[in-house]
């Protein structure tokens, strides 16, 4: 059954939703209907292609978790626990998630699983993958920051031992950090595994058939799949990669049968074709300014003066097509999958992110803060998303008494923010999208400890960082989403980050075809086992 996310009053706008297709102007996002899912497919498929913003670099997930890589291999990697469409988590191949005591868990294992070459999923290739995934500079590593050991306490059963409770590891293994391998085929392809003509070492509905680099690459169905219950309709999935022009044709023409999209621009040109459906979905994406220490921005009073006279509204219209709506928070409300009327009731409350700018009362924290007279360097790529949202920083800075500049850096080059701290003495503010693959919030607000890595404005509250261990501690939902709200509202009091949109997850569908689910939890769970023909 489809649920809207409990959010604002929401209408149904697309076909996906079971509606009349919309217009070509943009629905309002206050107003869009969230679904999990689309309507259940009930026909089967010979083969389908999906297409996907770039090629992958691997098919290892621990060498490089990107969003092709998670969306490809969510269908033929499976982990301990897995992710619903409604956001929340449940056993998989771990049949129960115990813990006698908070600093220990114990995972009973399911007996029936088995690999795609048909040797059973054992505690040793539990054990071993885990290992594997903590090991150094692997991609979920730092979620084994707070484990302690792992060991095969019994035939079907490992212990997990924490050096301090970690209330979000179930989450973890529900990700990348869950993903059991067969440890015999991968010490066998050792470098070559995860590369274009290799087996993959999975246990999924669908199993790695051909890669052809720089072309294509097929799963198929794996009809030994030990999951009775699940029986996908489409017979293999060809995922090609294209740009965004022929994203939108290869899928109104039918040469293509679905996309998840990373831009809102395609969504909005496709919604209004009869061709196709377009749904969205819960997310944690949001679009946000990441401070640095290297002037004006140091100053609390100038980033929420920021805050307060930045048009969010106007971001929305022309940088997303009008496809994503102001946001108070650095998270999306996909991470709500418990507490969701206390979250956002808590949102409701936040001030300091107005829709419209505030100018008058942003002027007075300038003035307060002595009318700096130092410009605002803010970053871009030249992409439409950052270079309007910069502009808008260039323009709020004007209307409030402060000065703001435009550093153009190369698209190859902007991920080196987050490494480089030279390039980041270069500028105040760099615009991003940022999203958590948990469905918790507290799996975002680390990034606010003393020290962070992403912490580039050097925020430092002890209050705080005793605040983050305490939720990250707390296996009671109610208690930890009250220690979440509070950082919450201590991140945004301080704008730590300044957040501006958030993005909801856009799924196109060809017109004949239907199932997959439409929020962002296709990059762990098996969508396309959902995807067939429509009835």
């Amino acid at each position: 059954m489809k649920k809207p996310l409990a959010l604002a009053g929401l209408i149904c706008l697309t076909t996906a939703c079971g509606g009349p297709a919309a217009t070509t102007k943009a629905p309002d996002p206050a107003k869009l209907t969230l679904v999990e899912r689309t309507a259940k497919a009930t026909g089967p498929l010979e083969r389908a292609v999906w297409l996907l913003d770039e090629e992958p670099g691997t098919l290892d997930l621990d060498a490089d978790g990107g969003t092709p890589n998670r969306t490809i291999m969510s269908n033929v990697c499976e982990r301990l626990m897995q992710t619903q469409p409604d956001m929340t988590v449940k056993p998989w191949l771990a049949e129960k998630a115990e813990q006698p005591d908070p600093k220990t868990m114990v995972l009973t294992l399911r007996q029936d699983a088995t690999f795609h070459d048909g040797s059973p999923v054992t505690a040793d290739d539990v054990v071993w993958s885990l290992e594997r995934h903590a090991g150094k500079g692997m991609d979920e590593s730092d979620e084994f920051e707070d484990v302690e050991s792992v060991r095969k306490s019994g035939e079907h059963e490992v212990t997990i031992a924490f050096k301090r409770p970690n209330a979000l590891f179930e989450q973890a293994i529900a990700g990348g950090a869950g993903i059991v391998l067969n440890r015999k085929v991968v010490e066998k392809l050792g470098k070559e595994y995860g590369t274009p003509g290799h087996e993959d070492a999975c246990s999924g509905p669908y199993r790695l058939k051909e890669w052809k680099s720089g072309s294509t690459l097929t799963i198929e169905r794996y009809d030994q799949y030990w999951n009775k219950s699940v029986k996908p309709l489409t017979k293999s999935i060809t995922f090609q990669w294209a740009e965004e022009t022929a994203l939108v044709n290869g899928l109104v023409t039918g040469a293509a049968q679905g996309a998840y999209l990373s831009d809102t621009g395609p969504a909005v040109a496709l919604q209004a074709n009869p061709a196709v459906s377009v749904a969205y979905g819960a997310t944690t994406r949001v679009y946000v300014l990441l401070p640095t220490s290297r002037g004006v921005m140091k100053d609390a009073r100038i980033r929420r003066a920021l805050s307060l006279a930045v048009d969010r509204a106007g971001i929305a219209k022309s940088a997303f097509s009008g496809l994503a709506r102001p946001w108070k928070i650095p998270v999306g409300a996909g991470a709500w999958s418990y507490e969701k009327q206390a979250f956002q009731a808590a949102y409701d409350q936040l001030q300091g992110s107005p829709e419209s700018p505030a100018v008058e009362e942003a002027k007075k924290l300038v003035q307060e803060a002595g009318s700096p007279k130092e410009a605002i360097v803010v970053a871009t790529d030249g992409s439409q998303a950052r270079t309007v949202i910069a502009n808008a920083v260039v323009d709020a800075a004007k209307k409030i008494g402060l000065t703001a500049e435009i550093k153009t850096v190369p698209s190859s080059e902007f991920g080196s923010f987050y490494t480089d701290e030279s390039l980041r003495a270069q500028v105040d503010l760099v615009p991003d999208d940022w999203y958590i693959t948990k469905s918790d919030p507290i799996g975002f607000y680390d990034n606010g400890l003393t020290g962070s890595a992403n912490n580039w404005v050097g925020f430092s509250s002890p209050g705080y960082d005793k605040l983050v261990a305490s939720a990250l501690e707390t296996t009671d939902a109610a208690a930890r989403a009250k220690d979440v709200i509070e950082l919450q509202r201590r991140f945004t009091a301080d704008m730590v980050w300044i957040s501006l949109v958030e993005v909801p997850n856009a799924l196109v569908l060809g017109g004949k075809v239907t199932g997959p689910p439409a929020s962002q939890v296709h990059m762990g769970y098996p969508w396309a086992a959902d995807l067939g023909a429509k009835g």
